[in-house]
């Protein structure tokens, strides 16, 4: 079974076991969090919600927080001697899905 989770603006296809990265969730490493836009569930039975599946929630513990790639770029503009480089690196949450569960 997996679903398809809304987390940060940003859509996750998760099944238990898996650890994803989603948007900084600002709570503590060893917490557990609970996705209830679940948008899609699949498997043996197929649901689909509009916009969400109702009755269904995922479970996940946090692990800690992860860094993406360095991202660089260059403001420059010619004939004023001008040349800026900066650079942003962003952080993430790493989730381990524990459980999709079905909520009465």
């Amino acid at each position: 079974m997996y679903a398809i989770i809304q987390s940060g603006g940003k859509q996750y296809k998760v099944k238990q076991g898996d650890e994803v990265d989603v948007e900084l969730l600002g709570v503590e490493d060893g917490s557990t969090v609970v996705f209830k836009e679940v948008l899609f569930i699949g498997g043996d039975v197929v649901e689909v919600g509009s916009p969400a599946v109702q009755n269904v929630v995922v479970r996940g513990e946090v692990l800690g927080i992860s860094k993406g790639p360095k991202i660089t770029f260059v403001k420059y503009r010619p004939s004023h001697n001008e040349r800026r480089k900066h650079g942003h690196r962003q952080k993430y949450s790493r989730v381990k899905i524990t459980e999709i569960q079905k909520v009465n």
